[in-house]
């Protein structure tokens, strides 16, 4: 609706994990690094927070589409929806690897099909990575063993999988309940929000990324911005978009502290 007025080619605040969109703060590359370095150096698994909103979703759809760039290296498989019973969640995990759905196995043939899948990986150089998003939303500690017992098939000198676990702050709660699986976890990182300066570099970023290159939100507006979001990406995209949205509708040259200011008194973020 306002692409035209505001010389856009796209929507710049769109709350979807695009990776063409993900700005990259020295916390992003930290994060991103210890889960690259998790799978390249075969330390089983690792667990990856932040609130919701901080672009931990987004994070995960840059490290797939990388690991997708060397697919002869990697088998993947990603689970956004983790409230499966412990037979779908093999089930699952077995059809995003072969493309093939085991629909009547027990849990133990899902268990040897598993098993087979990782040894040939093995002979074929591959490195298979399970990928469990929104993780806090598992709601009982048998799916977490589950979990825990994936990291048991491994020989001598290697694990056969690496297993990244991403969810909100409560993930960390329900994990630090269970020793058994915190143990496995080799690496950890916790995603914090942006500070004041990188709320201006993102939201500069993202308009450059939709086609504008000049700055359009004022810098009293976006410190505004920056002290209403606590510098999560999510809250700062939805009042970014509203104010897109009525600056158009008072045809406005650029996004001021006047503008941020009503949207803020009508949205609760």
């Amino acid at each position: 609706m306002y692409l035209t007025y505001w010389g856009f080619t796209e929507k710049p605040f769109e709350n979807t994990p695009d990776p063409r969109f993900l700005f990259k703060s020295p916390r992003h590359d930290e994060a991103l690094m210890r889960m690259v370095y998790c799978i390249k150096e075969r330390k089983g698994a690792a667990i990856l927070t932040g609130e919701y909103g901080s672009g931990k979703t987004v994070l995960t759809r840059v490290l797939l589409k990388e690991l997708m760039r060397e697919e002869a290296k990697y088998k993947v498989a990603l689970l956004v929806n983790p409230s499966f019973s412990s037979e779908d969640f093999l089930r699952e995990i077995i059809f995003q690897l072969e493309n093939k759905f085991s629909e009547n196995g027990s849990k133990l043939n899902l268990i040897h099909s598993l098993n087979d899948i990782l040894y040939r990986s093995v002979k074929e150089n591959k490195n298979v990575v399970v990928i469990v998003d929104e993780a806090q939303a598992i709601q009982n500690n048998d799916m977490f063993e589950e979990l825990r017992l994936l990291l048991n098939f491994q020989m001598n000198d290697r694990f056969l999988l690496t297993l990244l676990l991403v969810g909100q702050p409560e993930l960390k709660v329900k994990i630090d309940t269970i020793p058994q699986l915190k143990q496995r976890l080799a690496i950890g990182y916790h995603l914090s929000g942006l500070d004041k300066e990188e709320v201006l570099s993102y939201i500069n970023y993202r308009c450059s990324v939709a086609g504008r290159a000049d700055e359009l939100f004022s810098k009293e507006a976006v410190q505004l911005i920056a002290d209403h979001t606590s510098g999560i990406p999510r809250k700062i995209n939805t009042i970014c978009e509203l104010s897109l949205l009525q600056g158009m509708f008072e045809n406005k040259t650029i996004i001021d502290a006047n503008i941020v200011e009503k949207i803020l008194g009508e949205v609760y973020v």
